[in-house]
Formats: C-alpha cells, sequence, structure tokens
C-alpha cells in the first residue's frame, strides 16, 4: 500500500480508494452528478430532475430502492415528472464506477439536502443489482411501475 501510495505520489496518479479508504460521496457526486444536478442536488426545472428531497423517500422500499441503484448503474432514457415537472431527456450509466463509489453517491444523495450522508445503498446492494443489465428504457419502464404502485416524489 505504501508503495503504492509513493508511486501515485511521484507520478501525479489519482489514488483509487481500496477496500480500507471508504469513498467520499460528496466529492464523487461532484465530479459525476453536480453538471447536470447541481452542487446541491436541486437539479434544474425542465431540464434536470431534483435529486435532493427524492432519492432517500424514493429509497424506503425494497423495490424503489432497486429502482435507484438501476438508474445509476443503467442510466435512463425517457420522460418522467418529479416534483410535478415533467423531464424528458437521457441519464448516462455510471456502471463504470466501482459499487462502493456507486453506494457512496447514491447516500450522499439521499441525505440532501442538508443532512449527513445516509447509509441506505451498499456496495454489496450494488453488486446484487449489477447483475441484471437493463437498457435506459426499460429503466424508465420500471419507474412508471413503481409509480403506479407507490406515487413518486
Amino acid at each position: 500500500m505504501k508503495k503504492r501510495l509513493l508511486l501515485a505520489a511521484l507520478f501525479g496518479l489519482p489514488i483509487y480508494a481500496g477496500p480500507a479508504m471508504a469513498a467520499d460521496g460528496a466529492a464523487l457526486f461532484q465530479s459525476n452528478c453536480s453538471v447536470c444536478h447541481q452542487a446541491s442536488g436541486q437539479g434544474l426545472p425542465g431540464q434536470f430532475p431534483p435529486l435532493a428531497g427524492r432519492i432517500d423517500k424514493i429509497a424506503a422500499t425494497p423495490d424503489g430502492k432497486k429502482y435507484v441503484i438501476a438508474v445509476a448503474l443503467n442510466g435512463l432514457m425517457g420522460s418522467i415528472t418529479a416534483q410535478g415537472n415533467d423531464y424528458a431527456g437521457f441519464m448516462p450509466s455510471f456502471k463504470t464506477l466501482p459499487d462502493d463509489q456507486i453506494a457512496a453517491i447514491l447516500n450522499h444523495v439521499a441525505g440532501l439536502p442538508a443532512g449527513p450522508d445516509a447509509t441506505v445503498f451498499t456496495p454489496a446492494a450494488i453488486a446484487a443489482e449489477r447483475a441484471e443489465a437493463l437498457t435506459p428504457t426499460t429503466v424508465a419502464e420500471k419507474r412508471k411501475a413503481l409509480d403506479a404502485q407507490h406515487p413518486l416524489p
């Protein structure tokens, strides 16, 4: 580990989090998500839906939690309604990120707007959902089904 840190420092390489290093959800959110959803997670009306104050509510059910993970892993394409505003667009997949980083981002978002990061998502839950490869359009269909069962905020 020391050798890896020294080499990274000498050559200006990024240091990737290992199992002993917790992923920083806030920093990962800023570098991967805030360009669209804004630093606060409030989104832009009509363009990018808000995440703050919603993800924890959606993830309150097992199906909701699976849906949130599916969006992060597979992306989302199609029309959705969030907090009374309509959005039509595309969210890219973040499946290239490791499970611990996706869990950290989702936990950070679940704690927005003002609270500490939540502990709703685990790397194991992300890994389990990774087994089901979905298209972004299929994820949108899952959202519609979930919204029919439990209206989404």
